[in-house]
C-alpha cells in the first residue's frame, strides 16, 4: 500500500472512476515534438497572451506551492507535481483501485490564447502529449479533447480529428470565457460534440478578459473560489435560455469543480421567473429546471459541507443521484480522498453510483 494512503480500517472497496485529474507537463519540451516549428517560436519566443492581460497575483494560494499542487505529490526524482505517470500510478490509480481517471490539462492548453495560431496549436499539441505520455501507456487514463474554444471553427476541426479515438472521453472547455457560453457563438463545438458522441466537460477557472464577478476583481482568493458557483450558475443560465438544449437535446454537459449545491435554487428561481416572462423565450419548451434537470452533470470536488449532512443529500436529491459524478482534483492541494469524501450514510447503492455507475454511462466506458 502506497504510504500517502491510509484506509479506514472498515472501508468497503468500491472501483473509482475519477472524473477530475490533472497531468502537467514537466518542462515545455514535452510540448514540442507536437507542435509547428512557427508555433513553437511564437510560444517561445512571445510567450502567450491571455485575455487577463495585465492581472496580478496567483490562480491559488501562495502557501501552496507551484500551482496548488500537493506537497507530496512531488516524485522522488525531482520533476514537477502531476508529470510522472509511475508516480500517478503509486499515488493514486493503484491504491485507489482507479478502474478509469479522466484527465483535464489546465496548461499550457492555449484555451482562452489571444493568439488564434498558437491557441489551436497548444491545444493540439496538448491532445497528442495526453496520448503518448498518459492514455497509450496507461489504459485506465482517458484524455480530454483540449479545444481552442475562442476559435470556434478551429475547435470543430479538433474535435473531428479525434472522433472515435477511444481514448478521449469529452470535450473540454473552461468556465469563463469571452463571452456567455450558451451563445450561438459556441454551438458548432457542441453540434461536433455530439456527432462524435461525448459530452462536454467544462472546468473552472479560465482567462476572459472579464472581472470574476459582476462588480470587478476580487481581492481575496477565498471570494474567487467562492465565486465559481455564481460564474457556473450564469454559464448554465445561458445555456438554457439561448435554448441550446431545445437545438441539442443529446448534449451531455459535465460542470467541474464547481461545487453544486447552488443547482436547486437556482433551477427554482428560474421556473419561477420563467412562469412570468415566457414569452420573452418562447423556444423554451420545458421549465428550465426540466433541462437543468436532463443535461447537466456535476462532480463532487469541491463538494459542499454542512452541519446537518441532510442538507447536501436533500440538493443532491434534487440534481438526481444519477447526475453526480466522484472527482479527487489530483495533485491540487485540496485533494478528495476517496475512502471519505463520499461518507457511508449515503448508503452503498448512491456511493456506486457517484463512484463507479454513473461515469460509465455519462461517458460511455465500457
Amino acid at each position: 500500500m502506497n504510504e500517502h494512503v491510509r484506509p479506514p480500517q472498515s472501508s468497503n472497496r468500491l472501483r473509482v472512476i475519477d472524473c477530475d485529474i490533472h497531468p502537467r507537463i514537466d518542462s515545455p519540451l514535452e510540448m514540442k515534438p507536437f507542435m509547428a516549428s512557427r508555433a513553437w517560436d511564437l510560444w517561445q519566443t512571445f510567450g502567450t497572451r491571455n485575455r487577463h492581460g495585465f492581472a496580478k497575483g496567483h490562480p491559488y494560494p501562495k502557501s501552496q506551492p507551484d500551482n496548488g499542487m500537493r506537497r507530496d505529490a512531488y516524485p522522488p526524482d525531482g520533476t514537477m507535481a502531476g508529470s510522472s505517470l509511475s508516480f500517478m500510478q503509486q499515488q493514486l490509480l493503484d491504491p485507489y483501485d482507479v478502474e478509469f481517471g479522466v484527465m483535464n490539462p489546465l496548461s499550457p492548453s492555449g484555451q482562452g490564447e489571444m493568439n488564434p495560431e498558437l491557441s489551436a496549436s497548444l491545444a493540439c499539441a496538448s491532445n497528442e502529449w495526453q496520448l503518448e505520455k498518459w492514455a497509450r501507456p496507461e489504459p485506465r487514463l482517458k484524455a480530454s479533447i483540449v479545444v481552442p474554444y475562442e476559435d470556434p471553427a478551429a475547435a470543430v476541426a479538433e474535435i473531428r480529428r479525434r472522433a472515435g479515438d477511444k481514448h478521449f472521453c469529452q470535450v473540454l472547455m473552461m468556465s469563463r470565457t469571452n463571452e456567455a457560453l450558451g451563445r450561438k457563438k459556441y454551438w458548432p463545438i457542441y453540434e461536433a460534440a455530439v456527432e462524435a458522441g461525448l459530452p462536454i466537460g467544462i472546468h473552472v477557472f479560465g482567462y476572459s478578459g472579464w472581472a470574476s464577478t459582476s462588480t470587478g476583481w476580487c481581492s481575496y482568493y477565498v471570494e474567487e473560489m467562492t465565486e465559481h458557483a455564481a460564474s457556473c450558475s450564469a454559464m448554465v443560465t445561458s445555456m438554457i435560455m439561448e435554448g441550446l438544449f431545445e437545438h441539442l437535446p443529446e448534449l451531455k454537459v459535465v460542470v467541474i469543480e464547481s461545487g453544486f449545491a447552488w443547482i436547486p435554487s437556482l433551477g427554482w428561481r428560474l421556473d419561477k421567473n420563467w412562469k412570468r416572462l415566457k414569452q420573452e423565450v418562447p423556444h423554451l419548451r420545458k421549465a428550465p429546471s426540466e433541462y437543468l434537470r436532463k443535461h447537466i452533470w456535476v462532480t463532487t470536488q469541491p463538494m459542499e459541507e454542512s452541519e446537518r449532512p441532510r442538507d447536501v443529500m436533500d440538493n443532491m436529491d434534487w440534481i438526481g443521484w444519477d447526475k453526480i459524478l466522484f472527482a479527487s482534483d489530483y495533485p491540487h492541494w485540496d485533494f478528495d480522498d476517496p475512502y471519505y469524501a463520499i461518507p457511508p450514510v449515503f448508503g452503498e447503492e448512491k456511493r456506486q453510483m457517484i463512484f463507479n455507475g454513473n461515469a460509465k454511462k455519462v461517458f460511455n466506458f465500457g
